[in-house]
């Protein structure tokens, strides 16, 4: 077998994943018509805890979001880790401004782990009083059927109902890198996944009935890993559950970005999806586009075509598919959006090498080592939750 004809394999094959990848998860990020869910005749009362540190350019449009549900009877408990956090009184004007709501504000901050936001969520989770909970980051941006589109996820083999963030609304070239990590590459993959039946748990969102995590040692099982959702991935295997994601998931609205802050959650991610499933790490390097436009370049004098429009058109099949990916689950596409791609591919064997290489992150103000789960210094000015 000649060189040419073994790029050509791996170009047919890291192509086709790419597509099949695109398929499955435009089937269940896709538009549809009809509006929002309304909510079921016999909708269960449901908690939304969501931890909050600092003030975001979002904030007081996702909060609203939280208040304007379409959903009977649902409560919001609000967690902050100190009452000096300079969001205290955006929520508190929010949940006067909404009395007919049921709605507090929580704050302490409950050292069972590493984890900061787990620490912030702890009272949360023991002071709902309902048996469907969802742990919902504040930055996320809640359609009015955000309740229901989670309770239509769930199945008797379900263990955790999650959403992976969708970036929207970029207003920079940084934020539309990081569309491009979220959106088209992280979704994808994501949904691909499941399909598969490897399904994630993702922070972002998560909805939980009480009775599988206090099967599992309750709130403080979430601290046995750096992460909480690697650890709430771990204790719904060992109880014979999947995780399953949400239909259309959710919003996260970015405004600008700095490529150095891009390139910093990008790394602490990879680190810790590297330090929490070694075993799923290890292949991410094989999901960068790269691979098959380099591929497309060496096989393309095989069949007579020059390399360079090999490797072009590979890219514009790549790119293409995920163009109509965005178009078709309404995120954000716009001329930039190729240039974005490529910029993402790029830098995703540079992330997977660092994944490997180091072992330190920055999370929320506080230097943390994801190997031994350890504070490395600490900020004592709050930093926004991202």
């Amino acid at each position: 077998m000649t060189i040419g004809a073994l790029a050509a394999g791996i170009c047919a094959t890291s192509a086709g994943m790419h597509g099949l990848s695109v398929v499955l998860a435009t089937m269940r990020c896709r538009r549809r018509p009809g509006g929002s869910l309304p909510p079921p005749k016999d909708a269960p009362s449901v908690t939304i805890v969501q931890p909050l540190c600092g003030v975001e350019t979002f904030s007081r449009e996702t909060l609203r979001s939280i208040f304007a549900l379409d959903y009977p009877s649902y409560e919001i408990i609000f967690c902050l880790a100190s009452g000096d956090d300079p969001i205290t009184p955006l929520v508190r004007n929010a949940i006067a401004a909404n009395p007919g709501r049921p709605a507090r504000l929580l704050v302490g901050d409950d050292r069972i782990s590493a984890n900061p936001k787990l620490n912030n969520v702890v009272k949360g989770w023991k002071a709902a009083r309902h048996d469907w909970v969802i742990m919902a980051d504040s930055n996320v941006l809640m359609p009015v059927d955000y309740i229901q589109r989670l309770l239509t996820r769930w199945r008797s083999n379900t263990g955790i109902v999650c959403a992976p963030p969708i970036g929207s609304r970029p207003e920079s070239f940084g934020a539309e890198i990081e569309c491009a990590f979220l959106n088209t590459y992280q979704a994808r993959w994501q949904y691909a996944g499941e399909s598969c039946g490897y399904g994630f748990a993702q922070g972002k969102t998560m909805l939980w009935r009480r009775e599988i995590l206090e099967a599992g040692g309750s709130i403080e099982a979430l601290g046995a890993e750096i992460a909480e959702d690697a650890a709430a991935t771990k204790l719904i295997r060992a109880q014979g559950f999947n995780a399953h994601l949400v239909d259309r998931p959710f919003q996260q609205p970015l405004g600008q970005r700095r490529l150095r802050d891009v390139w910093s959650r990008q790394l602490r991610w990879a680190r810790l999806r590297r330090a929490t499933f070694p075993f799923f790490f290890a292949p991410e390097i094989l999901t960068t586009s790269l691979l098959t436009f380099i591929a497309a370049a060496v096989a393309a004098p095989e069949f007579g075509i020059n390399p360079i429009v090999g490797g072009v058109l590979a890219a514009a099949f790549c790119y293409g598919a995920e163009a109509i990916l965005a178009f078709a689950a309404g995120w954000p596409l716009s001329w930039r959006s190729p240039a974005a791609w490529l910029a993402r591919d790029v830098l995703l064997p540079l992330l997977w090498a660092c994944g490997w290489s180091g072992r330190n992150v920055v999370w929320r103000g506080n230097a943390m080592d994801v190997d031994d789960g350890v504070f490395l210094q600490a900020e004592s000015e709050p930093r926004p939750q991202i």
